[in-house]
């Protein structure tokens, strides 16, 4: 096991990691900007680096000032937590050839599954059905149109190197294909110095449901279930539960059994999510592959009784799992709400600022993963999540009482936040029903 191991990444995934270092034994040294030099977990941290301005180009994107704090406090492993260089294959290999490990997958895996075209392929490989599409990326405009006319509209273009809804299009004919294309690729561009894109047949109203896999350098791979993410709001998660409540249980088995055959073929390691679509005939299709630890990982988390965090790390130091597939056991239900600081009033836009009512929640069932207190500001410079309320209860309706419940008790202010939106959309007579999809915010909020 390691002695001690740097946290690249901010806020509450920074804590969460801390936490997790502590009970294993490891010391836990994190980095963080001007902007964060206040927040009071970098106290419960054994050291902390400041690498740069407020901007994270300039700090938490800095690969040289990531890796001479990682020299300085002289650590065996880096943590890189989820955005900002979690899924940067380019910084892996740095910390390979610098000999420090990375807590994730390797090198090779990262490139074969961050990319979704490369992925696709990989999946087809793996006997992993995929939504129909382009075999690679698209080049040119006239094969486009007549990939799309083959596939019928409506059809969506993604980015290969994409994530977060951005460099992706939904189009309904020839017209705004035409000119979608070039904003898609624009965006890309923009987004992951990547304007590499491709085409899919448009899944209508489907669920998103995604697998938690774990592998070792051993070659044992396994799954802890699955969850569902389709509550979200412009590819942006917004609540994710599980177990996903419409799946059978033999649709189950066949969903992570797929995520597992993809998994081995790509010879991942370490914690990573497949992601797929399931249809109204609750029929499949792999859409893409995160190669990192997930924001919602909680979610599993408690259904599941294990620590995704602390697994990650013995795997990375070269233990095995130490599981076999039957000794994971899915018990009850849980729910996770996105606290962000935004205005669903304003279309969602980011509410920066000082906080200073900041009341918890609590009680049986109830789980808060926050870096904030009272006192706190919120800077504008980095994602607007502050927090995750997680409740998990024996069944669906118990868990959303005690989220409902929860949401109520949680108190921040004077900033905005999207509590009031996750209440709504709890309350919701086709969220209580299971009759949602991954357009069900836009329709209805």
């Amino acid at each position: 096991m390691f002695s001690k191991i740097l946290i690249a990444n901010r806020g509450e995934i920074a804590l969460r990691i801390i936490r997790a270092c502590h009970e294993l034994g490891i010391e836990a040294a994190v980095v963080y900007s001007e902007a964060d030099k206040d927040l009071p977990y970098l106290q419960l941290a054994d050291e902390a680096i400041c690498i740069g301005p407020a901007s994270p180009t300039d700090s938490y994107l800095s690969i040289p000032r990531i890796i001479s704090a990682a020299e300085i406090t002289d650590v065996e492993a880096i943590h890189p937590g989820y955005g900002f260089l979690a899924e940067n294959a380019h910084f892996a290999e740095i910390c390979q050839e610098c000999g420090i490990t990375f807590i994730g997958p390797t090198v090779q895996a990262m490139q074969l599954l961050g990319d979704k075209v490369e992925a696709r392929r990989l999946a087809q490989k793996a006997r992993v059905p995929v939504v129909p599409g382009s075999d690679g990326s698209i080049d040119n405009e006239s094969e486009a149109l007549k990939l799309a006319n083959q596939l019928g509209y409506p059809v969506i273009i993604k980015a290969a190197a994409g994530g977060g809804g951005r460099g992706m299009r939904v189009v309904h004919n020839d017209m705004s294909l035409r000119s979608a294309l070039g904003a898609a690729r624009a965006e890309a561009e923009a987004a992951f110095k990547n304007g590499t894109v491709y085409l899919e047949k448009f899944i209508v109203e489907p669920r998103h449901v995604e697998v938690q896999v774990f592998a070792d350098k051993a070659g044992n791979a396994l799954h802890f279930y699955e969850r569902d993410c389709s509550i979200q709001r412009r590819h942006q998660k917004l609540i994710e539960e599980s177990p996903c409540p419409i799946l059978d249980e033999h649709t189950r088995e066949e969903l992570c059994k797929a995520a597992l055959r993809l998994v081995k073929q790509a010879k991942y390691v370490n914690a990573g999510t497949i992601e797929f679509l399931l249809d109204k005939d609750k029929k499949f299709y792999f859409i893409e592959a995160n190669t990192r630890i997930q924001v919602e990982h909680p979610v599993t988390e408690m259904v599941t009784g294990y620590d995704l965090i602390k697994l990650q790390l013995q795997v990375a130091s070269g233990q095995t799992i130490g599981l076999r597939q039957r000794d994971i056991m899915h018990s009850g239900v849980a729910i996770e709400c996105r606290i962000n600081a935004e205005d669903p009033l304003r279309d969602f836009a980011p509410c920066p600022g000082r906080v200073d009512e900041f009341i918890v929640p609590g009680g049986p069932g109830v789980r808060v993963d926050t870096h904030i207190n009272q006192g706190c500001n919120i800077p504008s410079s980095y994602d607007s999540m502050i927090g995750k309320l997680i409740v998990h209860q024996k069944t669906r309706a118990e868990a959303i009482t005690t989220m409902k419940r929860a949401l109520k008790e949680f108190r921040i202010g004077p900033i905005k936040t999207t509590i009031p939106v996750c209440l709504d959309i709890l309350s919701h007579n086709l969220y209580i029903k299971n009759k949602v999809d991954t357009g069900f915010v836009e329709r209805h909020f």
